[in-house]
């Protein structure tokens, strides 16, 4: 009976030990469950703001262990000591290595391991921006501000700040790199989105795209640089069809030949930084309002560009359309009514007016 007893007391014992383990490793497995699934509330719902993915951007040097603390305030993962644990368990699987610095984009919905993953084969964020033929330095601040890249203002500063060692073919003495960022589609990486990534990529195309053409130009044009691409920035801005391109930057070559003002509405605009519109023109107090960028009061140029040209103006404005025209007006569909003399010309921008007053009156 002594026997039965003593093997009764250690299967009880045994039982309570098994008991205690399975309540620790189940109340363990259900620990790391909830600690490396997705915060509550991240159920994705296709429209609920916890649903929009958050930008994370991890500098380089970065811990593992600050990573961790990094995604629990940002409320991307439930426990940094969860993380800790995951993270060195990563580390031991793959030999060695670490995460990734850059810029990730982190949906509520991912789970810790999911994120971890993520941040350890570096599939940082890709983003793409586009800027238009004829878009200004203040466009494309705006833009990227809009667009969450950063500030205007450090995009403006930037670009104010000329890599004439990386770029000698920038024209001395520039204030800025307007007109040199060439209008394209391009693709900046999460670990470098800075204005001066930007600002690279946007010149080395110009380098790539558009200095070529005028340096097989060159010969038959007696521009610099500078002019050359400050004369097709006003075309950029005066053509909006492009089979008028030519003519248009014939009538302005022909302007410069005979030593006339260009009198372009794009730079006066530029100048005073405004947009005309059709309902709102420019004044006649805003053409004449003194500026270096005025083309009614000064002769020749402007100082600068006003815009980034496409490759179609650059052309046309290194091959000009051979024409005995020295005016041109726009109509409201984009097209223009060239004229060969100032009467000509006159009697076209009457004759818009009148017929824009007249739509203006009219009962529908």
């Amino acid at each position: 009976m002594k026997v039965v007893k003593r093997i009764s007391k250690w299967s009880l014992f045994l039982a309570i030990i098994l008991t205690t383990l399975g309540v620790c490793a189940w109340q363990g497995w259900s620990w790391w469950s909830w600690a490396s699934a997705p915060p509550a509330g991240s159920v994705a719902s296709g429209n609920s703001p916890q649903d929009k993915a958050v930008q994370l951007q991890i500098p380089p040097g970065t811990s593992a262990q600050q990573i961790g603390q990094d995604l629990e305030s940002a409320g991307l993962i439930r426990s940094a000591s969860a993380w800790k644990l995951w993270a060195r368990w990563l580390m031991q699987r793959n030999g060695g290595g670490d995460f990734k610095a850059g810029t990730y984009n982190i949906a509520p919905t991912e789970s810790m391991q999911e994120i971890a993953n993520k941040i350890w084969a570096g599939d940082v964020v890709k983003l793409n921006f586009t800027i238009p033929e004829g878009w200004s330095l203040k466009q494309m601040a705006a833009y990227f501000e809009s667009q969450g890249f950063f500030k205007a203002e450090d995009f403006l500063k930037a670009a104010s700040e000329i890599p004439q060692a990386q770029y000698p073919w920038l024209p001395n003495g520039l204030p800025h790199l307007e007109g040199f960022l060439y209008p394209d589609t391009y693709e900046l990486v999460g670990d470098d989105i800075t204005p001066q990534a930007v600002l690279k990529q946007m010149l080395t195309r110009f380098e790539q795209l558009a200095l070529p053409i005028y340096q097989k130009g060159d010969q038959q044009t007696k521009m610099s640089l500078l002019e050359w691409v400050t004369l097709a920035s006003i075309v950029e801005k005066e053509a909006v069809i492009p089979g008028e391109r030519a003519r248009i930057a014939g009538v302005f070559t022909k302007r410069l030949q005979e030593g006339m003002s260009l009198g372009a509405d794009p730079t006066v605009e530029y100048g005073l930084g405004v947009t005309q519109t059709p309902d709102k023109p420019l004044t006649l107090a805003q053409v004449n309002t003194p500026s270096p960028y005025n083309t009614y009061i000064n002769a020749g140029l402007p100082p600068t560009p006003i815009a980034s040209p496409g490759v179609e103006s650059l052309k046309a404005t290194l091959n000009p359309e051979n024409t005995e025209f020295l005016y041109f007006v726009a109509l409201y569909d984009g097209t223009h009514v060239f004229s060969r003399t100032l009467a000509e010309h006159e009697a076209a921008q009457a004759k818009i007016r009148d017929e824009r007053s007249a739509t203006e009156k009219s009962p529908n």
